[in-house]
């Protein structure tokens, strides 16, 4: 049935937005939906000319031209939602990657390894919600794409040194926060002293000298 591939692709894209990660590239389903087009688009010339034919012969055929024009316009309508299924569900994996990118920009990551994310508290994936991106998830051209947005915020935010673009969007309550460690990372300095990440060991701790450890997974907020 026409329009049953995209269905299960918008499908597919409601479910990953609910996520935390990006899903499998449907390459098959995006493939069987591309051979419809194409498909559609032979019947619509093939019912074109019909229509053509039909009209050279007069009115009388004026019933089963009727006939061939609502065919063309429900195969163009179904060619018309099929795309603009496709466009809904590459970008719904845009804006993903996008996030992925603000919160942990590494631009050292091999294309074929996966990168450990923590998201924020303004992420849409819900607050401190630790997470993974698995880059063979990502199509070829996504896995280019997120390459090359990484290199394009590095390069942003290299203008902004003194200023975390990466931080939390939601004003804090408190200057001083409870943390609990979630796995070992060494010795952090901060200008009220070092203390050592140590799993399941807890710290009282200005929340601005923390936010990226618990961007990047080390810390959790009590």
């Amino acid at each position: 049935m026409f329009g049953e591939s995209a269905n299960k692709l918008i499908l597919d894209s409601r479910r990953t937005n609910n996520l935390p990660e990006v899903s499998l590239y449907q390459t098959e389903l995006i493939g069987d939906i591309l051979r419809e087009i194409n498909d559609l688009d032979k019947d619509m010339e093939y019912l074109q000319q019909e229509t053509e034919a039909l009209m050279s012969q007069g009115e009388d055929n004026e019933a089963n031209r009727k006939i061939i024009e609502c065919q063309q316009f429900a195969a163009r309508l179904t060619m018309i939602r099929n795309k603009r299924c496709l466009l809904a569900y590459e970008r719904a994996r845009a804006n993903k990657i996008d996030e992925f990118c603000w919160l942990n920009v590494d631009p050292t990551n091999d294309l074929t390894s996966k990168t450990s994310i923590s998201l924020s508290k303004n992420s849409s994936l819900g607050t401190n919600f630790t997470t993974s991106l698995s880059l063979d998830n990502l199509s070829h051209p996504e896995q280019e794409y997120y390459r090359q947005y990484q290199e394009l915020l590095v390069d942003y935010k290299s203008k902004f040194s003194d200023i975390d673009l990466s931080g939390d969007l939601e004003p804090p309550t408190n200057i001083f926060i409870d943390v609990r460690v979630l796995k070992d990372g060494g010795e952090v300095q901060t200008e009220y002293g070092v203390f050592n990440l140590i799993k399941d060991s807890q710290f009282y701790v200005r929340k601005s000298d923390v936010e990226r450890l618990i961007q990047q997974g080390y810390l959790e907020e009590l």
